[in-house]
């Protein structure tokens, strides 16, 4: 009898061990690739898995996507600036199978594959790029590396650069150098209002030299404006058209031209006294 529980036992454990090598579950976001005796199989999940037991061997695959910090890089742009940048990246595996079989460690490949995109990519950029373009730089990141990769089933969804960081020396003179773009900026817009003003200025003195009696009413106009300050002196130019009217014909007008000087009188040859020999 004892020896008949003893067996039982035995063959309740066997069996246990068995199941537990045989059975997997996979989730929904999980891939197995089965192995058998080292040959690849095929591609399982997700849900209830069956493997012969000591025979098949299963590789998880998480099919999540993957975001790859990628260390910060010291990169010298093309116009010898130093900065250091880091990014981050986004992928995901599509093929179970390549991402096992192809390579060892698809994580490792890609975060480094994704540091010499990096520093090669910056490397050809200037400056002033880095700064300005960075969407065109993810673009051509995430496609270099996309390239590099899909020959493990993986799929670069994104490259962004995060951050940039120089030296302070360059900070300062990036600083200097926006200063002077805004002065510049500032003087070429007083320019501008400054030339025209005067435009506007020289078609209103056209247009008042057509008629005198709109300068006259410009010059009342500017009294009527000084007068409603508290002034106790006021200086305001009389121009004498205005005071021909009351000067009538008395006085010179000085419009008139003056007459033209008499001709000298040559002298009779008959009025000389004669000459002595």
């Amino acid at each position: 009898m004892a020896a008949a529980i003893t067996v039982a036992v035995f063959l309740a454990i066997v069996i246990v061990v068995v199941l537990g090598a045989s059975v997997r579950v996979l989730r929904e976001y999980e891939r197995g690739v089965v192995f058998r005796l080292g040959r690849l199989v095929d591609q399982k999940g997700p849900g209830l898995i069956l493997l012969i037991p000591f025979i098949d061997r299963m590789v998880r695959v998480d099919l999540r996507t993957v975001t790859l910090n990628i260390p910060p890089q010291e990169v010298i742009t093309r116009d010898n600036v130093p900065a250091g940048v880091n990014a981050v990246a986004y992928f995901r595996v599509i093929d179970a199978r390549k991402a096992v079989v192809e390579v060892e460690n698809f994580l490792m490949a890609t975060s480094q594959i994704s540091q010499t995109a990096l520093r090669s990519v910056l490397g050809k950029a200037e400056f002033d790029q880095l700064i300005s373009e960075r969407e065109r730089l993810n673009e051509e990141l995430q496609k270099i590396i996309d390239e590099s990769t899909e020959p493990w089933g993986v799929k670069v969804i994104a490259v962004e650069i995060k951050d940039v960081e120089i030296p302070e020396q360059m900070q300062r003179a990036i600083a200097r150098q926006a200063e002077a773009e805004r002065e510049r900026r500032a003087k070429i817009i007083n320019s501008e209002g400054e030339f025209q003003a005067a435009q506007k200025l020289t078609d209103a003195a056209d247009i008042i030299s057509t008629n005198p009696a709109s300068l006259q009413l410009r010059y009342l106009q500017t009294l009527l404006e000084i007068g409603s300050n508290q002034n106790t002196t006021v200086v305001f130019p009389l121009p004498l058209d205005m005071l021909e009217p009351f000067l009538g014909g008395n006085g010179p007008n000085p419009r008139q031209p003056k007459p033209p000087p008499a001709p000298p009188v040559e002298p009779d040859v008959g009025d000389l006294p004669p000459s002595r020999s």
